[in-house]
């Protein structure tokens, strides 16, 4: 199972933060970040939190990062149309 999150953490040494202990806190379970502008108006610019395992709790992920003081929200499956 793979979860993409849209999230307003800021920047590559906050996220290493945030990453370290999600590691611990979901041992199971894999992550990645990526961002690729700063994040000035949430959530038309944000980061992605990428979270893979076999299974997990969406809204477990989501809540932790919400306490760390960061919005959080699975990203959603939209097609674009050109």
């Amino acid at each position: 199972m793979i979860e993409v999150y849209t999230t307003d953490i800021p920047n590559k040494i906050i996220a290493n933060s945030i990453l370290t202990n999600l590691k611990i806190s979901f041992p199971k379970l894999r992550f990645n970040y990526d961002i690729e502008k700063p994040i000035i108006n949430y959530p038309c610019t944000h980061s992605i939190l990428r979270v893979e395992g076999e299974s997990f709790n969406i809204e477990k992920v989501m809540l932790y990062i919400h306490k760390l003081g960061f919005r959080c929200d699975v990203l959603e499956d939209k097609l674009c149309k050109y």
